[in-house]
């Protein structure tokens, strides 16, 4: 990052408006307004509460498109439940969930997560924790307000168009600054493949995603396919392999972590669907016929529907396009993003992120030229491809970032200091995957890294 105070151009920020009341958005709330600085700070969420993908809907009988290929489509529509006095958005919640990251490294810097609660938290117990988080923002957020549009006015002035989404009343208010916090958890990916589309037709809702996954019942003595192997795919597996028939087939492109006995099975991808035997071929040749049910655990696009006036934002949904550290649109640096990286730890990384754009904006830091900027986009595609890897990030190089955001916003002192990993924290982000494992195999009934023999020690770690 850059390393001195902002020069002879200054900003003129006073008025933010702020996409979205999940974890990250609350954080870049908190941390603006900390500064002390801006004039107003709106925050417009579509649901009724704060906590984003945290905060869980029922079973909303949202449909997936099959195959799902295109990152730029419409804003969601809202749904409404009987007798409900808001509609509900749906999201990839679902019942039984708890998080795949220990509390201690979860959470905020300025809130911990109580005492009585799992190591490994419930999603319930998440969803309070930001209701919590919320308390001293909730003033400045408007609920049940979706953006519809974004426009770039002259002189780096925005246009946002929101719309209630109990009255359907529009307005439009203008802002000096726009944060994007609305998550990556919206658009399904479900990729292409030969004959899926005439399975489909032929059996509708037999293919699904883990989006619209909320619990296993309805696969009790089914024949099912996972498909995917991420943290969801592994999730979701393990809780219909208890009901299903057994094996479960994973169909996964790198072999799983862990073994599953008769529970699980792996398969490689799914190369055909074949309507006649309601199965599929896999690459290998393997044919599985009388197939019930197939749930898509393939991620997510990056999608931003409320910005289709500026210059492409996302091209093939795999990342955002033209920023800088993940953050800063390079041409608009007035446009910022929260929360875009994956495998990483996400409340500290969106709170230094947060605490990186209040300094720019406040005038107390400054960005390197367009040119610089420009160069480390081009170094990063090269690193990573315009693949799905151009925000995955991974330890050490999450904790590296979220330390050097910490570091570079340090420069103009803090009026709010956000995380920083010393070596208690960077100990447990190293180790972390082990000690979920023993979680799960323990009951997962503990509530501290020392009940399961987890230790920190500090000369052990000098040593290391």
């Amino acid at each position: 990052m850059g390393s001195v105070l902002r020069a002879p151009s200054p900003l003129s920020v006073k008025r933010v408006a702020i996409i979205g009341a999940g974890p990250s958005g609350l954080a870049a709330a908190k941390f603006l307004r900390a500064e002390e600085y801006f004039d107003t700070i709106d925050v417009f969420e579509q649901q009724s509460e704060v906590g984003g993908v945290w905060h869980y809907t029922p079973s909303s009988g949202e449909e997936v498109s099959i195959p799902s290929t295109n990152p730029n489509i419409p804003l969601e529509k809202p749904i409404w439940p009987d007798g409900s006095k808001a509609p509900i958005f749906s999201n990839p919640m679902y019942e039984h969930l708890n998080t795949n990251i220990p509390k201690q490294l979860m959470g905020f810097s300025d809130q911990e997560f109580p005492a009585e609660s799992l190591l490994f938290p419930a999603r319930q117990d998440v969803q309070e924790y930001l209701v919590k988080y919320s308390q001293d923002v909730r003033d400045i957020i408007a609920f049940s307000t979706q953006v519809d549009d974004v426009q770039l006015l002259k002189e780096d002035r925005w246009e946002v168009t929101i719309k209630s989404t109990i009255t359907g009343v529009s307005k439009k208010n203008e802002y000096d600054a726009v944060v994007v916090s609305n998550g990556h958890y919206s658009v399904p990916f479900i990729p292409a493949v030969t004959g899926i589309e005439a399975f489909n037709a032929a059996y509708p809702n037999l293919i699904t995603h883990s989006k619209i996954y909320r619990s296993p019942e309805g696969f009790t003595g089914k024949k099912v396919i996972i498909v995917g192997s991420g943290a969801s795919g592994l999730d979701i597996g393990t809780q219909i392999s208890f009901v299903s028939q057994k094996p479960l087939l994973c169909s996964v492109r790198t072999p799983l972590p862990q073994k599953f006995g008769e529970a699980k099975e792996e398969v490689p991808p799914i190369a055909e669907f074949l309507v006649e035997e309601k199965g599929v071929r896999f690459e290998d040749g393997r044919v599985e016929k009388d197939i019930d049910a197939i749930v898509y655990c393939t991620g997510y696009f990056y999608s931003y529907p409320f910005l289709k006036a500026l210059d492409p934002t996302v091209t093939n949904g795999r990342r955002a396009v033209g920023l800088y550290e993940h953050v800063f649109n390079i041409t608009h640096p007035t446009l910022a993003f929260l929360a875009l990286p994956q495998k990483v730890i996400p409340f500290p990384v969106a709170e230094v992120q947060a605490a990186a754009i209040a300094k720019f904006w406040s005038n107390n830091l400054e960005l390197p030229g367009k040119e610089e900027m420009q160069t480390w986009e081009r170094k990063r595609v090269e690193e990573t491809g315009e693949g799905t890897n151009f925000h995955v990030f991974g330890y050490p190089q999450d904790a590296e970032y979220i330390n050097g955001l910490h570091d570079w916003v340090k420069l103009s002192g803090f009026k709010k200091e956000p995380t920083y990993w010393g070596p208690k924290q960077l100990w447990c982000r190293e180790i972390y995957a082990a000690v979920r494992d023993k979680w799960v195999k323990t009951g997962g009934t503990a509530r501290s890294m020392e009940e399961l023999g987890f230790k920190f020690d500090q000369d052990e770690w000098n040593r290391h």
